[in-house]
């Protein structure tokens, strides 16, 4: 019987702690529909983006209550998967809104690059500062990162392909025939890397005996006398007594209704966009941010408690993910509704995701991390943003 909260219980601090995300989620997705029933667009896209960030951290807490039962590299796949759906349903309903009139395409290719830059500076930038600040230096299993950044190098020169045909004498249609045949690539790829991740080579996406993570087990008796409020919270949470099934239908349920939030969001935002001039580059980068805004959350818990293993595999996975499952997966939808959907990025993205895999290969490459290296990443991200507003090639 106390598995369901209470009147008392509502009124708690603790049931804030625990489900104030799915509360003002639900209640911005009931106002973000009154705003774009009665036309208040601005309104509508700063109220339905605020209830994709709330319901995606529901989504990314019930995947990690997932991920908790299962290893890696499972447990990271189920953040990550989750997380990608979440960024498909948003740019699938901006996808449907193109036409001749707006640069919804443009946004949609740039969203593609922009969830890599987040994922590569913003989520694991942050995530190494805190968790630097915290611990004066965080190890991690430096043959993921390794693995990681050649499998992204490799991702990044097969999305140049169709860019660079676009300044050769080519024509629309052998441009999109190279793009579905890279998206093909891409999946293939993704594949094979699935077989290579969960079967013959898992060991090397687990956190390594050196690891601090290892170390943490010593000092449970110092944990044992730190205050008890945030685990009896977390015993309390309602979807911690849940079987996995039941996990599995609450988070399709909460990726429903955000895909009914991210059709207000790309019809009322294309709008918004034409109107007051927002840069395709920077709508991009809006929409990665609040796609990713969960994994952000999920590294920077993983960093302080000097889990930098988690942090490597979430921030380089979900950008592989990102990359290989998205690309496809978006081609398809585009061509099934008739959309040309092409992946010819500009120079701008092309070469801002090359640094930032470079950027994390030399940041990672030892197996060692600091605040200045996670400073670092925010620091090229910044001025990624900066670029990315004025940039009109």
């Amino acid at each position: 019987m106390d598995s369901y909260p209470s009147c008392t219980n509502i009124l708690s601090k603790g049931f804030w702690y625990n489900y104030f995300d799915i509360v003002f989620g639900l209640l911005f997705f009931l106002i973000a529909i009154f705003f774009h029933l009665y036309g208040f667009t601005i309104l509508s896209v700063a109220t339905s983006a605020i209830a994709i960030g709330l319901l995606s951290i529901s989504v990314s807490e019930l995947a990690e209550i997932l991920a908790q039962r299962l290893e890696e590299p499972y447990s990271t796949f189920v953040l990550t998967f989750s997380a990608v759906i979440v960024e498909i349903i948003l740019l699938f309903m901006i996808l449907l809104e193109a036409t001749g009139a707006n640069n919804a395409l443009t946004t949609v290719k740039g969203t593609i690059i922009s969830a890599v830059i987040v994922d590569m500076n913003v989520l694991l930038g942050l995530a190494i500062l805190l968790g630097g600040l915290n611990y004066k230096k965080q190890t991690h299993n430096e043959e993921t990162s390794a693995t990681y950044t050649t499998i992204l190098l490799v991702a990044a020169c097969a999305l140049l392909v169709p860019s660079i045909i676009t300044y050769t004498d080519t024509t629309k249609d052998s441009l999109f025939t190279a793009s579905v045949a890279i998206a093909f690539v891409l999946l293939f790829f993704y594949i094979a890397i699935f077989i290579f991740q969960t079967k013959t080579h898992s060991d090397l996406f687990k956190a390594t005996a050196k690891s601090r993570f290892f170390r943490l087990k010593n000092k449970q008796q110092e944990q044992n006398d730190e205050p008890k409020e945030h685990e009896e919270e977390d015993a309390n949470y309602f979807f911690e007594k849940l079987s996995n099934m039941w996990n599995l239908f609450f988070i399709f349920l909460f990726i429903f209704i955000i895909g009914f939030l991210a059709e207000i969001f790309a019809s009322d935002g294309m709008i918004v966009a034409n109107q007051y001039g927002v840069s395709s580059g920077l709508a991009g980068l809006i929409i990665a941010i609040i796609a990713v805004a969960p994994e952000i959350l999920t590294a920077v818990r993983a960093a302080k408690a000097d889990e930098m293993q988690r942090v490597v595999n979430i921030a380089m996975g979900a950008s592989t993910v990102s990359i290989m499952i998205t690309v496809p997966f978006l081609m398809a939808l585009a061509y099934l509704n008739g959309i040309y959907l092409s992946l010819d990025f500009n120079a701008l993205q092309i070469g801002a995701l090359l640094l930032t895999i470079i950027l994390a290969w030399k940041t990672t490459e030892n197996g060692d991390t600091n605040y200045f290296e996670g400073l670092s990443h925010l620091t090229f991200f910044i001025l990624y943003m900066i670029m990315a507003t004025l940039y009109s090639g």
